[in-house]
């Protein structure tokens, strides 16, 4: 059986991003055994994907708060341990990052990633073995299946697979998830317009759910739960557990944050919100339904909004047994 490691360490849309790559390589070789280095955090993510044999954390966001400890220390070397004792046939990095391309040094395997022209830090480009050419002016989905593809001999081809099942419809009330919170304030949306749109939802018999990462989203949760009638505030759980409430949604509404293209991945209607960003290059991907609003040249209003999820609620359901 061929081990494959590959390495795809944050962040959380980045991680979803990888899953298309996995379908691929297993619907290519299905006697592939595949390992995946992903920061601790996210490690449940990786765990949803059915082909993903071995997931190997790493903590280099919590090692960096904690350089003078020799507990850290003690941490880094059974890591690198751990990656040199497993034999791989090839080790492929899709983050192509200078951190990442040094766990790809330490591991045992033909190292494959992005050459210097391809890659966000072209210094890591020397860590590898061999380097493939993949256009940056692509999709983030679409690079991680080409650099996988490239590295293990074949052409990725069809629809966009992340691998994930949707759970059976259930009868219970059916249920709106509302991503209001992400990493930066200029992909934020006004709490005004999440009002109208929540109010309107929940005039279609929906109810609100509303997810939180952070003490500021938790306040802001608790402020849009207080003015939308039918609504409630998540407690705080682990990401896996998000992932079950959101691929359970009969719509999710959301703004440009990693949670985002798991709706995306599990085929549930969609309405990505763009503020400032440019969703050409790391906006939802999937063969569900779905609707962009807004971009890089500015926001949309709460009606602009309303109408994609409205449209979204009155297209036939999404069958929940097929696979994404």
């Amino acid at each position: 059986m061929t081990g494959i490691l590959l390495i795809k360490t944050s962040s959380l849309g980045d991680v979803v991003h990888q899953m298309p790559a996995v379908s691929d390589a297993a619907r290519n070789d299905p006697g592939l055994r595949m390992a995946w280095v992903v920061e601790e955090a996210f490690a449940p993510l990786a765990r949803l994907h059915p082909a993903i044999a071995e997931v190997i954390p790493v903590a280099t966001r919590r090692w960096r708060k904690q350089m003078f400890r020799r507990a850290t220390w003690n941490e880094v070397a059974n890591f690198a341990a751990q990656l040199r004792e497993s034999d791989f046939d090839k080790v492929i990095d899709t983050q192509g990052l200078i951190r990442s391309a040094l766990m790809a040094r330490v591991a045992s395997g033909e190292r494959h990633g992005y050459d210097a022209q391809s890659i966000r830090e072209p210094i890591a480009a020397r860590f590898y073995d061999v380097t493939h050419t993949v256009s940056r002016a692509q999709h983030a989905v679409t690079r991680n299946r080409l650099l996988t593809g490239l590295a293990l001999g074949y052409q990725p081809q069809g629809a966009v697979d992340y691998g994930l099942q949707r759970p059976p419809r259930s009868d219970a009330t059916p249920y709106a998830v509302l991503l209001h919170g992400t990493s930066r304030p200029a992909k934020e949306w006004p709490e005004a317009d999440w009002i109208a749109l929540g109010l309107a939802l929940q005039r279609r018999g929906l109810e609100l759910v509303l997810p939180w990462g952070s003490e500021a989203e938790r306040l802001r949760s608790e402020r849009l739960a207080a003015a939308i009638p039918n609504s409630r505030v998540l407690p705080r759980q682990s990401l896996d557990g998000t992932a079950q409430v959101i691929a359970g949604a009969a719509i999710v509404v959301g703004v440009d944050t990693g949670l985002l293209h798991l709706a995306a991945a599990y085929r549930v209607p969609l309405v990505a919100i763009f503020i400032s960003t440019d969703p050409g290059l790391t906006g939802p991907v999937g063969s569900g339904p779905m609707t962009v609003v807004g971009g890089k040249i500015g926001a949309p209003s709460a009606p602009q909004a309303i109408e994609a999820a409205e449209r979204l609620l009155d297209q036939p359901a999404v069958d929940a047994s097929a696979s994404s």
